[in-house]
């Protein structure tokens, strides 16, 4: 007797073979049998005209807080994703905590739309926020990593400085502790206050800690532009990274930002293939979107104006003198995403009316300057944006490369309740959906095997683990099934809290968390702490 059979289904296994018509039954939380099933089970789903594949890994997440606000995770799973890996880009902002921490914690729960007095965090340290995680349960399943902003931020703060000697020793203990509690990775947001002002050394120290782990590197370089040091530069520093400390490394979410920098796809993904060619274990991930994501003042203002935190940029703002140097690098970044028009208000604290009109539209409407108009913005509250900034060739031919993953770069979104604020990116909604409508059916980038792949046993490979990502006897029963064509993005730039459709069935970990396209309602989600799964 199997718990669950999925007959007459053609099974993708991940690995990118060709298809085959298999029935698999599922016991507990693992696939025991692939063939023809004469057996019985508890539950059959008849899986006719359907492909069954491993469920997808958003291998680039940012739900850290999401799962604490509400586990059901649904703009995922209703794609058909099955785990998801948060703490990207440095920001780990769940822990370490302390009073430097506290009030990015703090903010960060706000602008995810979460109730403060049911916020109050129970932990400081990264073991308590993983359990947490695990005690407040979750319909998909999730892994952690460290972030370097947050644990540079817990020891040095906002500095534009070096660590001294004890401070290195600080952090490195505490991304010890985390990778030892459960981490499955460490992030660098270099990009970023206060990861931008590091240097390689500092990184390399701490990534050591990883590698020697067999835990993984994920980067949000220096740049992914013209803007300093260059896209090449940090791309470069990235890999070095990885030559010098022997790990695994990710770049994250690989695009070409900014016309200066377009039409230079190819070129980053010959540099990759070199890097792998020479022995360093380097890959990247992607969404398939011509727009980003990210705070309007670290697209906006050089790293310089960031030394200090906010308080100490509001402060250069109102400085006469500075606020023309910072006029003129800001006029330079507009053009990276097509000036005002190409930057919409995705999420502003002070006044929502504002979320989803362009930059332009809120300037013309008050009848101003769109630099002073963004200024003004940015001393009244955080302001996160959508920039235009991508061209349509760079992201298929990223798209194609062998070694990219495809990632969201997004969180676990519900259409209703606190995690329904603001005009996010779509791609929290439809990236997995987008992929195989856009790049397989549509343009023919990829087959579906191919993107099945880059969406299951690649991302697994990465993260290390060895019993998910593929459908195979003893692995884990993360399945998904969906008829291909049936598959659909429906949220857009100016709708985006809208459902992707066209997965029929979801299995996580053996139980049946979406039903006929719809949501069971399970939390049979685990927090992944190591490479086992």
């Amino acid at each position: 007797m199997f718990d669950v059979v999925i007959k007459n289904g053609l099974v993708l296994d991940g690995t990118g073979s060709p298809g085959y018509r298999a029935d698999i039954g599922v016991r507990d939380d693992r696939i025991v049998t692939i063939g023809e099933i004469e057996g019985e089970g508890k539950t059959v789903i008849d899986a006719t005209g359907s492909v069954v594949t491993p469920g997808f890994i958003d291998l680039h997440a940012h739900s850290d807080l999401s799962f604490l606000i509400d586990h059901n995770a649904d703009s995922k799973l209703r794609q058909g994703v099955t785990l998801e890996l948060v703490g990207n880009c440095g920001m780990s902002y769940c822990a370490p905590l302390n009073e430097r921490t506290m009030e990015t914690y703090e903010g960060w729960l706000s602008r995810m739309g979460g109730d403060r007095s049911n916020g109050e965090p129970g932990w400081t340290e990264f073991g308590g926020f993983l359990d947490a995680l695990s005690d407040a349960g979750s319909a998909i399943n999730v892994a952690t990593q460290i972030g370097h902003n947050q644990v540079r931020r817990a020891v040095i703060g906002a500095d534009a400085r070096a660590p001294s000697y004890e401070e290195l020793e600080a952090m490195r203990r505490i991304v010890a502790e985390a990778l030892d509690a459960g981490a499955m990775g460490f992030s660098t947001g270099l990009y970023f206050p206060p990861g931008y002002y590091s240097l390689t050394d500092e990184v390399i120290a701490l990534n050591q800690e990883a590698a020697d782990r067999n835990r993984l590197y994920s980067s949000h370089t220096r740049s992914e532009s013209d803007e300093p040091p260059g896209l090449f530069v940090a791309l470069n520093e990235a890999i070095e990274i990885g030559r010098r400390t022997g790990g695994r490394v990710e770049v994250s979410h690989v695009k070409a930002h900014g016309p200066r920098v377009w039409d230079r796809s190819a070129q980053i993904l010959e540099t990759i293939r070199d890097a792998r060619h020479d022995g360093v274990d380097v890959a990247g991930d992607q969404y398939p979107y011509t727009a980003c994501g990210t705070p309007l003042s670290g697209a906006i203002f050089n790293r310089w104006a960031h030394d200090g935190g906010r308080p100490a940029l509001l402060e250069r703002l109102g400085d006469a003198d500075l606020r023309q140097r910072l006029r003129a690098e800001a006029e330079y970044a507009m053009f990276r995403f097509q000036g005002p028009a190409g930057c919409v208000i995705s999420g502003y604290d002070p006044n929502h009316s504002l979320e989803g009109q362009t930059l332009a539209d809120v300037s013309e409407a008050r009848d101003a300057d769109p630099i002073d108009t963004a200024f003004k913005l940015l001393q009244d509250g955080e302001v996160s944006v959508v920039l235009t900034s991508m061209c349509d060739s760079d992201v298929e031919t990223i798209a194609a490369g062998e070694f990219i993953s495809v990632a969201s770069d997004g969180m676990s979104l519900r259409t209703e309740g606190p995690l329904s604020a603001g005009k996010p990116h779509p791609r929290s909604y439809g990236t997995n959906a987008r992929f195989i409508e856009r790049m397989v059916l549509g343009r023919n980038v990829v087959g579906l095997e191919e993107a099945i792949r880059k969406m299951t046993t690649l991302p697994a490979q990465r993260l290390g683990l060895k019993n998910r990502g593929r459908i195979a006897p003893g692995q884990y029963a993360d399945i998904a099934v969906f008829e291909p064509t049936a598959i659909t993005e429906h949220a857009t730039f100016a709708d985006p809290h809208q459902y992707s459709t066209g997965v029929s069935t979801v299995l996580i970990n053996g139980m049946i968390a979406l039903d006929g396209g719809v949501p069971s309602g399970t939390t049979g989600g685990r927090v992944i702490r190591d490479n086992a799964g």
